[in-house]
């Protein structure tokens, strides 16, 4: 199956990569948020963004939307919202690289969606992927979430640093075995770095 993914750049400025989750880490989890008037940016996530960019690490988000094949809204609604991310990171001067997303759910989704799959977190089919997409130094590269799928994800995908971070910046998960550190929010983790 060919991930689901938006290329912002074929050549990624930095060898290293910090793999950001989006719901949570990004914007607040609202739930199934598909609109530019229900995303809320988390405090301090573009500035976050920008620092790890500084320090040498391209800027990649994987995020499982099975709102899609929940049929909450479509794969067109998800391009046009991720599209506008895209340029409100590169406004912050935080450029995004790639967006992959994973629209499948093992039980609740609809065909085509309805499947197991190498790409839902906590599976790492989606940072994979972005690794034979791209020259990157897994063992350099970092992944931020909120969730132990993400930290799972990371894990298997051979990344030496998962931070782990409080859901919208507020809501502690706690630590998980696969996480290496943990951090109040995006900024927060761009300092451990």
């Amino acid at each position: 199956m060919t991930p689901y993914k938006f290329l912002f750049d074929r050549t990624l400025p930095y060898r290293k990569v910090a793999f950001l989750d989006r719901d949570g880490v990004i914007n607040v989890d609202h739930a199934y948020v598909y609109q530019r008037n229900e995303f809320d940016f988390v405090p301090q996530a573009l500035e976050g963004a920008r620092t790890l960019y500084q320090k040498g690490y391209a800027l990649i988000i994987v995020t499982n939307q099975s709102g899609i094949g929940r049929s909450k809204y479509s794969e067109a609604d998800f391009a046009k919202l991720s599209f506008w991310l895209a340029g409100r990171f590169k406004e912050a001067q935080a450029p995004l690289s790639a967006i992959y997303f994973c629209p499948h759910h093992p039980e609740k989704a609809f065909a085509p969606y309805l499947m197991e799959c190498q790409c839902r977190k906590p599976q790492p089919g989606m940072l994979l992927s972005a690794s034979k997409d791209f020259d990157i130094a897994m063992s350099e590269s970092v992944l931020i979430g909120d969730k132990s799928s993400d930290m799972t994800a990371g894990k298997e995908a051979g990344l030496a640093r998962r931070i782990l971070v409080h859901t919208d910046g507020t809501r502690p998960l706690g630590n998980t075995t696969d996480s290496t550190d943990i951090a109040q929010n995006l900024y927060e983790a761009s300092q451990l770095l």
